[in-house]
């Protein structure tokens, strides 16, 4: 059962995806979640910063939990990593490109004005990557982080390109390249050991 500040959020949410952060005002937030104006001040004092900071939290936290439920059904690494891209190119596709990027717009517009929207930006890219990283320590050792960053930097890209584009396939191919960077290092690491 969601209460009413869950509801606040998950608008928080869909907006900010849809529209990014300027776009996004607190009457209209109050409007689309059917809250009263008094529950979103009760819920969050601190104003719309303070909401855009726990929307960003609730975002990346479901988008943990969606790369990690695909990196547990994949035994290898590059399947995991490139089924999860293929799977966010559908989901992209399915919205009409207008879903994807839930935090994508306020990195763009806030973060380099806005210390706490930056902080919190950070922290959902970093949480993001941790479960790629887990996924391929196993293979790549000390490189796993830094493919991991290399894959989120290269959906977020993907992304953008997905919806300028209004066409999965820029998504598709980020897939296939990883599926590559990663199938290189695979065959080879029966001969290569770990760093």
């Amino acid at each position: 059962m969601s209460t009413k500040r869950d509801e606040i959020i998950t608008t928080t949410c869909r907006l900010l995806e849809l529209q990014g952060y300027r776009a996004t005002g607190l009457n209209e937030i109050i409007r689309e979640s059917g809250a009263p104006k008094g529950s979103l001040y009760h819920y969050f004092p601190e104003g719309k910063d303070e909401l855009t900071v726990e929307a960003i939290a609730y975002s990346a936290a479901a988008i943990v939990g969606n790369i990690t439920r695909v990196m547990d059904e994949h035994d290898d690494a590059t399947t995991a990593v490139t089924t999860f891209i293929r799977q966010l190119a559908g989901y992209v596709a399915a919205s009409g490109f207008r879903q994807g990027g839930p935090i994508t717009a306020v990195a763009l517009e806030a973060a380099s004005t806005n210390e706490r929207l930056r902080l919190a930006c950070r922290d959902a890219y970093q949480a993001w990557q941790r479960p790629f990283a887990d996924k391929l320590r196993p293979a790549y050792g000390a490189r796993a982080e830094r493919l991991a960053a290399l894959i989120i930097a290269a959906i977020e890209g993907g992304i953008v390109l997905a919806r300028s584009e209004q066409s999965e396939q820029p998504l598709l191919d980020v897939a296939d390249e990883i599926e590559q960077l990663l199938g290189i290092r695979e065959d080879r690491s029966s001969l290569v050991p770990n760093p």
